[in-house]
């Protein structure tokens, strides 16, 4: 999933899943917080192999997981292709108004626009792009 896209949370708390972003996503699929101020959204597939993963490891471990799924929340397209963030979701990530949606590989960020914003300029620098791509052998 790739894209930067830029939509609004109506009043209800429902935001609309770009066209081509549906596409990967599906009609059904989760959104949870994420280790940054946003909110990660996961294909049925992908929150599976999520599962999987957190099953195989040991107990201990799989606690550290718990945020994950408990804030979790499986969620459907409505016919207008939108979706509804509980309010425990968007207060995580601080989502009022203005939201921007980005495809990153296997989810999708649900980012405050200005937040993102402030996000964007640090990490499109040439020189963070080059570390980066160093830094993962590319």
């Amino acid at each position: 999933m790739t894209g930067i896209y830029h939509h609004t949370i109506d009043a209800k708390g429902r935001i609309a899943i770009p066209a081509r972003l549906r596409e990967e996503l599906g009609e059904t699929f989760y959104v949870t917080i994420s280790m940054e101020k946003c909110l990660s959204a996961y294909s049925l597939e992908s929150w599976e192999r999520i599962r999987e993963k957190n099953r195989a490891m040991p107990m201990a471990s799989r606690k550290k997981m718990r945020p994950i799924f408990a804030h979790a929340s499986k969620c459907e397209l409505d016919s207008q292709g939108r979706i509804l963030l509980s309010s425990h979701l968007r207060d995580f990530a601080e989502l009022k108004k203005n939201v921007t949606v980005v495809g990153v590989d296997e989810c999708v960020e649900f980012w405050d626009s200005e937040t993102w914003a402030d996000v964007d300029v640090i990490e499109t620098t040439p020189e963070n792009i080059r570390d980066v791509l160093m830094e993962l052998d590319f």
